[in-house]
């Protein structure tokens, strides 16, 4: 805890310089401002909004306010950081002018130049007013993809084609969502809304690739009765992601309180009636036919956990035309499933969130997660193996999607080359 609050008081220090750098810096184009309410207005904001932050982590307060509070926080400090560059430029341009006059100082001369009553606009208060209105664009955007964003749920379809397919599976319709994050949830109708939206495309099964809390089972307790209905005639198969530990609140170390957590997350599943696979599968029978539903725990590439076990959840399946794997973290498939497990036809993960940011269209997609994850949105192939990356149902951290909406995938099977 201790080592908690210094780090909370050296980031208080750090933004506290920051406001006031930029504080300054538009001052100076604006002196008149100090004689004003200005002062008071910007540094009651700045202190109240610090204050509240250290409330709504080390207070139990109502979830919508503490949700309030780090939106309004995460919002001012993007808008900060996108001033910043054009006051770092203008600071250097000055010194490079203050080295050149010292270097070679100008003589004196008994000219003087006509004053002009309408004189331009100069370099440092263009750039001071750029920044300004950059730092508008993500004021603008997040604080829509807030309103507009967070349960704006689309639904995408893809065929994916599997040379191996059974003929009974042949047209088959499997839904996925992931990344449900009910602990950051604040409207149970919009939930519900997505849920139906799932529904009605009446598919074969269902899968959920992982995270359905941020840290708790508990967050689960309002909107279980939402997702119990999520139902499918072949069945409901879901998997374990990073979140579903409580490794970000409990620590990656074992205790008493993480485990039970754990365990109250792997009854949540099976409460809703899903089929939880826990580096295990499930052998799907229609008409005679089979194919193997795979599930493994988090296995993620870089910094988070490997609970998975590839080689318990494969065994089994060595004799199924078609396997489908189970993933939570896409990173998996290129570090363990393609060198490994060649046998895999499809895994299907999310994770990634498509960074809750950036854009997507059916002929270009972009977002920062992707200088991160080399798959991180949709459907990837590597000889006959493919990888599809769902960017999820919810949200974390901050509350809205700008570019990248709520998905739900619907995928038809056919048989056919991939």
């Amino acid at each position: 805890m201790a080592d908690r609050i210094a780090l909370l008081i050296t980031i208080t220090i750090f933004l506290i310089l920051i406001d006031l750098y930029i504080y300054r810096a538009i001052s100076s184009i604006r002196p008149q401002w100090k004689s004003l309410h200005f002062p008071y207005i910007w540094w009651t904001y700045s202190i109240l909004l610090i204050l509240s932050v250290f409330i709504s982590i080390f207070y139990n307060i109502k979830f919508m306010l503490r949700t309030f509070i780090l939106v309004l926080f995460f919002i001012t400090s993007i808008s900060k950081i996108f001033i910043i560059p054009f006051l770092v430029v203008d600071d250097l341009r000055r010194v490079f002018i203050w080295i050149k006059q010292k270097l070679f100082p100008k003589t004196p001369t008994e000219t003087t130049q006509p004053i002009d009553s309408n004189p331009p606009i100069t370099r440092s208060e263009f750039l001071i007013k750029a920044g300004v209105l950059m730092a508008t664009i993500p004021i603008a955007s997040l604080t829509y993809g807030t309103v507009s964003g967070a349960y704006d749920y689309q639904i995408k379809r893809r065929t994916l084609y599997l040379p191996n397919l059974p003929r009974a599976f042949d047209g088959i319709k499997v839904g996925q969502i992931s990344d449900i994050h009910s602990g950051s949830f604040y409207n149970r109708k919009a939930v519900q809304g997505g849920v139906d939206l799932l529904l009605k495309e009446k598919s074969d099964m269902i899968f959920f690739t992982g995270d359905l809390v941020n840290n708790f089972a508990s967050e689960m307790h309002d909107y279980q009765d939402i997702f119990s209905k999520v139902k499918a005639p072949l069945g409901v198969f879901s998997v374990l992601g990073n979140h579903d530990y409580g490794d970000y609140y409990f620590g990656k170390g074992p205790s008493v309180a993480k485990a039970k957590s754990l365990a109250d997350v792997k009854t949540t599943h099976k409460n809703m009636g899903w089929n939880l696979l826990v580096n295990e599968n499930r052998r799907l029978r229609v008409d005679g036919e089979e194919i193997a539903i795979i599930g493994i725990e988090n296995w993620g590439a870089g910094r988070f956990p490997k609970y998975g076990r590839m080689d318990l959840a494969v065994l089994g399946t060595e004799d199924a035309p078609v396997k489908l794997l189970l993933s939570h973290d896409p990173s998996h498939w290129r570090a363990q499933v393609l060198p490994k497990y060649p046998q895999i036809d499809v895994m299907f993960s999310g994770h990634t969130h498509g960074m809750q940011f950036g854009v997507m269209t059916d002929k270009m997609q972009w977002s920062p997660i992707q200088y991160i994850y080399k798959e991180w949105a949709g459907l990837y192939q590597e000889q006959q193996q493919q990888l599809y990356v769902n960017v999820g149902y919810g949200f974390l951290g901050y509350p809205g999607r700008v570019g990248i909406l709520p998905e739900i995938t619907i995928f038809e099977l056919k048989q056919g080359k991939a």
